[in-house]
């Protein structure tokens, strides 16, 4: 089966302590434990907690796979070019001694995000900040469209924006699965289990966030309970935590009174689960090898999958009556949302696939911020030594490299080295001063 972790290793043992425990193994958590690693080595030892190790309703193995730099923040465009630029290196990054080299296949066939006429100005404005940025991206007419992807229909569509260079997808299980397997092989330990809480241990004469407790301390977080499947709990006891749990990150942050408390503490992480359709289908005359992942004016997406004339596709909801979020109690699929909500936008787009046929489809979650559908990245001002990765909104997995070494750099160094993510701290959050991002697929 594609999505299962092939060749975890079951472990009986718990080490007791580490320097740094991530909660969470998917993209993000392993991006951040192979950085430390790769920048400290030996000295700094991490614990990887992952609750579910096959990996099988994981955000991560379940997501499309695109990478883009079509974003409207230069956080999030620089975050995704130095994504491009691992994964067009992944052998070097990655490889394993006396192991096949990774290989994520990745398809440089670039996004071509198109734009109703209300829309078009954000659309313009939006390239000049990722050219400035140094994307490379080409503004298309409707004509110029049509000339260089004759399958298109352009009926409402005012202007749209083609990358030419490090955009496409790749298969984010391959990803994973070389991350997880790179980390182990530089002395990452990954255990599994559920993080069930947390126990804090009180510092004397200490400040967190330049604030001093009445007593002239501060209580810091000191181990993560660790719940087995079995119902044996353990703990792990570390000097900095790492809450990488994609949608499920707000309930691990409350585990240590986020949300829950006063002050500092009272600001619950605002990222909640939000369930997404993938579906696959066969157009036998649809696209060839020169498709894009196209995003349309209506928010649907599509992208070629393989060759003989399979894609994938999927839309995000709008919320509105007729369009609402789907439940999340499960992974199930609502099959008919397809037929109500996507084919005819596809038709609309590419006539030829008004003869298509759905083979299989899937569910997976976002980890969506609901401030400002936009990435946390940093420490928490109250849990000075507790560190958030979240909130990513569907582009995580893409900008995964770039977050673990920044996640990594802030950790070690005590600030962001090589992109500023300062504005993607939590203080936002606090201060309810909302970082937009515009371009959410």
């Amino acid at each position: 089966m594609r999505f299962l972790w092939e060749g975890h290793e079951s472990r009986t043992h718990y080490p007791s302590h580490c320097d740094v425990c991530i909660i969470g193994g998917g993209i993000m958590g392993s991006a951040i434990a192979f950085w430390l690693k790769l920048r400290a080595g030996p000295a700094v030892q991490v614990v990887v907690v992952e609750r579910d190790s096959t990996y099988r309703t994981a955000s991560t193995p379940l997501s499309v796979g695109g990478l883009r730099q079509q974003f409207s923040l230069p956080e999030n465009i620089q975050m995704s070019m130095f994504s491009a630029q691992f994964l067009r290196n992944v052998n070097r990054f990655l490889a394993v001694e006396g192991e096949e080299p990774p290989d994520v296949q990745f398809h440089p066939q670039g996004y071509l995000m198109c734009a109703a006429p209300d829309r078009a100005a954000r659309l313009e404005e939006n390239y000049r900040t990722q050219i400035e940025n140094g994307a490379k991206v080409e503004l298309m007419t409707p004509a110029r469209m049509k000339e260089r992807f004759p399958w298109v229909n352009t009926d409402g569509v005012a202007l749209a924006c083609h990358g030419q260079e490090n955009e496409g997808w790749f298969d984010p299980h391959l990803l994973l699965r070389a991350f997880r397997r790179k980390a182990t092989h530089m002395g990452v330990e990954y255990v599994e289990g559920e993080a069930a809480g947390f126990e804090s241990r009180y510092v004397a004469n200490m400040q967190v966030a330049g604030r001093q407790s009445v007593a002239g301390g501060n209580y810091v977080l000191d181990r993560v309970v660790v719940r087995q499947a079995d119902g044996e709990v353990k703990t792990v006891k570390a000097a900095v935590f790492v809450t990488a749990a994609g949608a499920n990150t707000a309930e691990v942050a409350r585990l240590a009174g986020i949300g829950e408390g006063e002050g500092l503490l009272a600001m619950p992480v605002p990222v909640e689960p939000r369930k997404r359709y993938v579906y696959f289908y066969h157009s036998p005359d649809g696209p060839g090898l020169d498709c894009p992942l196209l995003v349309d004016p209506t928010g649907t997406y599509f992208r070629r999958e393989g060759l003989g004339g399979h894609y994938i596709c999927g839309k995000s909801p709008t919320g509105a009556v007729d369009d609402p979020e789907p439940d999340t109690g499960d992974l199930e699929v609502d099959h008919g949302y397809f037929q109500s909500h996507i084919w005819a936008n596809l038709a609309a787009r590419v006539p030829s696939f008004e003869n298509l046929k759905v083979k299989s489809s899937w569910a997976g979650f976002y980890d969506y911020n609901t401030l400002d559908q936009n990435a946390i990245i940093g420490p928490h001002p109250y849990h000075h030594n507790m560190f958030l990765a979240t909130g990513f909104s569907g582009h995580g997995i893409q900008q995964a490299p770039a977050v673990g070494r920044a996640i990594s750099e802030h950790i070690l160094d005590g600030e962001f080295r090589t992109i500023d993510l300062t504005r993607m701290g939590f203080k936002r959050v606090l201060e309810n001063k909302p970082l937009l991002e515009q371009n959410i697929v």
